[in-house]
């Protein structure tokens, strides 16, 4: 597979989602109504709509993705990470991300918030709801990024677009600090995915149970992290908690937007080679039909 913005997308969703994360949907744990499988079919499904993204507009780039992954698997298995990706697969090549990010969202115009609205009508989030302002049921009359910044209290990936992607980027710095990468890699996802919950409570959850809950499991991420991380005996211990805790209630807790943030710094490391590539984890081979390319011929 070649070093392509196609291949960063896939393989970050893939990376994400095979990562045996504590809440999430992985290869030993699914809930009733997504397992693994569906995570893999999505990111292969979407994976080809990146491929030109930074000739056409973002909202082409989301939309287009979205409905890839429709056709594929009829759920939203990542509405989230393709809101992410776009607009950091726009960046031209050859131009870090931290450098060419800005000038993409200042450019996001009112017709890429009608066909992003539209994703997230196909897609059908949960815990969405309805707001006061610029709701999604209703067309849009601002940009993309003005609506972006209204919802950014609220959503955390909003909030990226708010600030330059200004976690994505911090995230993909934290898992260079894994050596060899392509070896350690699920441990690094691991570290970042309780890290990021710890420092920015999931707003998944705070939408679905409420803010004091979303709070309530950035306490216990904090108490893995404070007791040396994932890596040290006490903090596995303290993981293995905080993973049964997210679970007791089917996919109620579900930090669904630490997973999004995941594959967003995932996408972003691999982008701008701050880490070394690892092969596509063999959980996800059964699940996937590879192209010449890496994508899925069967899309």
């Amino acid at each position: 597979m070649s070093s392509t913005v196609v291949d960063h997308a896939l393989l970050a969703s893939l990376l994400e989602a095979s990562a045996r994360k504590p809440g999430n949907v992985h290869p030993e744990a699914q809930f009733e109504d997504l397992k693994y499988e569906d995570f893999v079919q999505s990111a292969a499904a979407a994976a080809p709509a990146f491929e030109n993204a930074a000739d056409r507009p973002v909202g082409d780039t989301i939309l287009d993705a979205i409905q890839k992954t429709h056709s594929t698997v009829g759920r939203n298995t990542n509405l989230g990470i393709v809101l992410l990706v776009a607009p950091l697969a726009a960046v031209p090549t050859g131009t870090p991300l931290s450098d060419g990010i800005a000038a993409i969202l200042a450019r996001l115009d009112v017709r890429d918030a009608e066909q992003v609205y539209e994703a997230i009508r196909l897609a059908s989030p949960g815990g969405l709801g309805q707001v006061d302002s610029q709701d999604v049921n209703e067309p849009p009359s601002v940009s993309l990024l003005e609506a972006m910044r209204l919802a950014a209290d609220h959503d955390r990936i909003a909030a990226e677009y708010a600030s330059d992607f200004s976690i994505v980027l911090a995230g993909a710095k934290r898992l260079s600090r894994f050596e060899p990468f392509a070896e350690r890699w699920e441990e690094a996802v691991i570290d970042l995915h309780v890290w990021l919950m710890a420092e920015f409570p999931d707003t998944l959850i705070a939408r679905k149970c409420g803010p004091e809950v979303a709070i309530e499991a950035a306490r216990h991420a904090s108490s893995v992290l404070s007791a040396g991380g994932p890596q040290s005996p006490i903090g596995r211990s303290r993981m293995r908690y905080l993973d049964n805790w997210l679970r007791a209630h089917g996919n109620l807790r579900n930090p669904g937007t630490t997973a999004d943030l995941v594959a967003g710094c995932l996408f972003a490391a691999l982008r701008d080679g701050l880490v070394e590539r690892p092969s596509i984890p063999e959980s996800a081979l059964p699940y996937l039909q590879l192209g010449a390319d890496g994508v899925s011929s069967s899309q």
